[in-house]
């Protein structure tokens, strides 16, 4: 299926890597058609555009899918120019060190916060820790890539800024499901004050999930998996 403009997304509300692609489009000012998907029943527009890892999110454009939030967030950077709005840095440097740390935030933060919604009561303070550290790591982050400004790409949102940005009410839906504080403001001052505008940018508002319909999503996949414990986890914020 795809709309009369030729862009669709096959995605869930609740995920924060679809989520990454609808914030791409604000910013691009590209019009596209959402499909709403059901990861519990899979549908056939995602097992058939997605057959490789059968997951969210999915972009049709032009008949053609691509897959992977990353992946696609460089390809919508790399097509839609017209509004001359960039999501990656020029300078090859920078460029760099923007995939360098959205790769942080998947290959890091992200397991991290799957870890904590499954574990047993006894593990939860060691993963906290690790979450905390993760988060001053962030800090130090956007004190470099933000020289000052408002985004860690500098006056607008960019590649990092969707990266991390997307999975904050993920961290914030995770403290409410273990009952534990992730985000000590004491310790990451710029990254919660960056939070706040990042989340109430005209790009972003209306794209984040209800943080209440957000945490059922967790309680449920947190439920599967202590009935399907040698499972991996098919039902996370998708990616």
């Amino acid at each position: 299926m795809v709309s009369k403009s030729g862009v669709t997304i096959v995605g869930a509300f609740f995920s924060p890597f679809v989520n990454r692609v609808q914030i791409a489009f604000n910013l691009k000012s590209v019009e596209y058609e959402y499909i709403e998907e059901t990861l519990a029943s899979k549908s056939d527009v995602l097992l058939k555009s997605n057959p490789i890892h059968k997951r969210v999110p999915v972009l049709i454009h032009n008949d053609k899918t691509i897959c992977e939030s990353i992946v696609i967030l460089q390809y919508i950077d790399e097509v839609w120019t017209d509004n001359g709005y960039s999501i990656l840095p020029s300078d090859p440097y920078d460029r760099a060190v923007a995939r360098f740390w959205a790769a942080f935030v998947d290959d890091k933060m992200v397991p991290m916060l799957k870890e904590l919604i499954v574990s047993a009561e006894e593990e939860k303070v060691a993963i906290k820790e690790r979450i905390g550290e993760g988060l001053v790591v962030l800090e130090e982050a956007f004190t470099k890539c933000s020289e000052g400004k408002a985004y860690f790409g500098g006056d607008n949102i960019g590649y990092i800024d969707i990266a991390l940005g997307s999975c904050w009410e993920f961290i914030k839906a995770t403290e409410k499901i273990s009952g534990l504080d992730l985000v000590d403001e004491a310790k990451i001052p710029k990254l919660v004050a960056w939070a706040a505008r990042f989340q109430s940018n005209d790009a972003v508002k209306n794209v984040l999930p209800d943080i209440g319909r957000f945490v059922e999503v967790l309680e449920r996949i947190r439920a599967r998996a202590k009935a399907f414990p040698n499972r991996s986890w098919p039902y996370l914020p998708a990616e």
